[in-house]
């Protein structure tokens, strides 16, 4: 499962909010919560930012 899409629905948040929140696109943050693209850095920690999470909970482990 997608770690923005689980904290998203955590929060109760929607993504049409979140890519409001980003400057981004619906679509290009769509891609993200569906892992059809993987966001940037920067982007990322933006998103972290915005949820209120560390950006590690974003993150899937390399390694177990």
């Amino acid at each position: 499962m997608n770690k923005i899409k689980a904290v998203l629905r955590e929060q109760g948040r929607t993504q049409a909010w979140l890519s409001e929140k980003i400057e981004k696109s619906y679509v290009v943050t769509t891609n993200y919560v569906n892992n059809k693209t993987q966001p940037s850095l920067h982007v990322l920690y933006k998103i972290a930012e915005v949820l209120d999470v560390d950006v590690r909970e974003l993150l899937v482990p390399s390694k177990p």
